[in-house]
């Protein structure tokens, strides 16, 4: 992977990423206020930009695994960290909708 390839791996999982933390967030907003349909619309653009996202890292993990390194720098490291909290925000935001539905379902 050449140096222009890998940088728009990493701006891929930087964006993505964002764009998948920014639309569960959104969800949760929704879910507040009792709109479970576009919580629940939120939460698909938000795994269709995880989904993006992973096919950018794959094809990092691709080019390392078939022995053609990467220069590792802090920008990569930063990628990594924006797409694993993305991750987790959405997996947390799946579970506070959850609950909002129960609540709204008392």
């Amino acid at each position: 992977m050449d140096e222009q390839e890998n940088m728009e791996a990493v701006m891929g999982l930087i964006m993505y990423g964002g764009n998948a933390k920014s639309d569960a967030m959104e969800a949760i907003a929704a879910a507040k206020k009792g709109d479970f349909e576009t919580a629940d619309q939120k939460l698909k653009d938000a795994d269709e930009s995880l989904n993006q996202a992973h096919q950018s890292q794959t094809s990092m993990l691709t080019e390392e695994a078939q022995g053609k390194h990467m220069d590792i720098n802090l920008l990569t490291v930063h990628s990594q960290d924006h797409l694993m909290t993305a991750i987790a925000f959405k997996d947390l935001a799946t579970e506070i909708i959850d609950l909002y539905r129960r609540l709204e379902d008392k």
